[in-house]
């Protein structure tokens, strides 16, 4: 299916990283840090994962002080960059996946709710900087769902939104895609399952690496 796009765009985590179960024991640990806020079940916390950090504070603490969330802001950014040491990694067969699309001549994007340090360190880590053509994050243009994102991508790399698809496991990610007039195509292996992704009409929904490609 991916090979009627020139671009794919891709969300990062939960879809080409495993980095679920570390973003919710981290926010679970920057609210008790925090102190205030409503305790919320790790499932209710995955539920913010794809937005940005000021986003996901007010999709899952509505109400909440603001004078909190820079602090709460700090504390899940030490949690998930040092004190955290849930393993992440990309999920397996990824990077070869990425490989065969850039010998196949797609242009390959990020598109993440997550920051510009954030994102670099793990693409550093992971070592597939050399597999996107233009990478756009949360802290630098508008979070999902706004298009922005997407059309900024669209923009720099000369690509008609006709000619893009955008790969993802939430429904920011799908929403994001209705936003920006792309089509889009859910993950079953990240945060939502089949049924949630398909209220969004993809272009397909699919459970494995080898059936997207």
């Amino acid at each position: 299916m991916l090979a009627n796009y020139k671009l794919v765009i891709f969300d990062w985590d939960g879809t080409v990283m495993d980095s679920v179960a570390r973003i919710v024991s981290s926010l679970e640990a920057a609210a008790r840090l925090t102190g205030g806020l409503p305790e919320l079940s790790g499932d209710e916390l995955k539920q913010m994962i794809g937005l940005s950090l000021d986003k996901g504070y007010e999709f899952l603490y509505p109400g909440a002080p603001s004078e909190k969330l820079d602090e709460w802001k700090r504390h899940y950014g030490q949690q998930f960059r040092v004190d955290n040491d849930t393993p992440i990694d990309l999920y397996p067969s990824t990077f070869a996946f990425l490989e065969t699309l850039k010998q196949r001549g797609h242009l390959l994007a990020v598109a993440t709710g997550k920051s510009r340090p954030g994102l670099e360190k793990a693409i550093a880590d992971t070592g597939t900087s050399a597999f996107f053509a233009a990478t756009r994050t949360a802290d630098e243009t508008a979070s999902k769902p706004d298009p922005l994102m997407i059309n900024e991508l669209l923009a720099q790399l000369g690509v008609e939104a006709k000619d893009a698809v955008m790969v993802g496991d939430t429904t920011h990610d799908m929403h994001l895609a209705q936003n920006a007039g792309v089509d889009a195509i859910g993950i079953t292996w990240g945060v939502h399952d089949r049924t949630t992704l398909a209220a969004y009409h993809p272009v397909a929904i699919v459970d494995s690496l080898e059936a997207l490609l």
